[in-house]
C-alpha cells in the first residue's frame, strides 16, 4: 500500500496529484472547526469581515477533542460527521479553504463547489480518536474561546492519517459503482 507524504499547507498541484482512495499522511498546520465554529466563521463571510486566520489554501478538521489529560498536548481527537458542516462549507471554500478531514458522507452541493474551487475532502478513521492525537504535537486557541473543546484551534500535526474520500475531481470513495 502506498503511503502519500503532504506537506500543509495544501496547493492546487497537491491537491491536483490526489485521487480517491489514496492514503495519505499530513504534516503541517490544520484548523479546528465544527458547527457552531462553522456558523460564527460564515457570518463573518456574509458581513463582509475578515476571518480570525488566513483560510487561503488550509485545511479544517471537523473535531471536537476531548480535554488533554496532564502532559498531553490534546486528549482523544476522532473526527466528527461531516454533513454538519455543509450548510457551511461553500462560502469557507469561496474564501480559499483547499481541505477539509472528517468522517462520512458530502453532499452533492459541497462536491461540486470541491471541484469548482480544487479542493480535498479527507476521512480520519473514525474510532482512533486516541491514536489521532499523538500525531498532534502543538495546539493554539485561535478564536471562539467560549466554545470550549469546539473552539478554532490551530494544531501542528505530524503524519497525521487520513484518506482521500472526495478528490478534486469529484471522484467519490463511497460511491459504490464507481470503487
Amino acid at each position: 500500500m502506498d503511503i502519500k507524504k503532504i506537506k500543509l499547507p495544501l496547493d492546487d498541484l497537491t491537491v491536483d496529484s490526489l485521487h480517491a482512495g489514496d492514503n495519505v499522511l499530513l504534516t503541517g498546520y490544520i484548523y479546528t472547526g465544527r458547527d457552531a465554529a462553522h456558523k460564527r466563521l460564515c457570518k463573518l463571510i456574509e458581513e463582509g469581515k475578515n476571518l480570525p486566520f488566513d483560510i487561503k489554501n488550509q485545511t479544517i478538521y471537523y473535531v471536537g477533542p476531548a480535554p488533554a489529560k496532564p502532559g498531553y498536548v490534546i486528549g482523544p481527537a476522532g473526527p466528527t460527521t461531516s454533513y454538519r458542516m455543509d450548510a457551511y462549507t461553500i462560502p469557507l471554500l469561496e474564501s480559499g479553504l483547499k481541505g477539509m478531514i472528517g468522517k462520512g458522507l458530502r453532499s452533492s452541493e459541497v462536491i461540486e463547489e470541491m471541484i469548482k474551487h480544487k479542493a480535498i475532502y479527507f476521512a480520519a478513521v473514525g474510532g482512533a480518536a486516541a491514536l489521532i492525537s499523538k500525531c498532534i504535537k502543538s495546539k493554539e486557541i485561535i478564536c471562539y474561546e467560549d466554545l470550549g473543546t469546539e473552539a478554532v484551534q490551530k494544531l501542528y500535526v505530524e503524519d497525521f492519517p487520513a484518506i482521500v474520500v472526495i478528490d478534486s475531481k469529484g471522484n467519490n470513495l463511497y460511491d459504490r459503482k464507481n470503487y
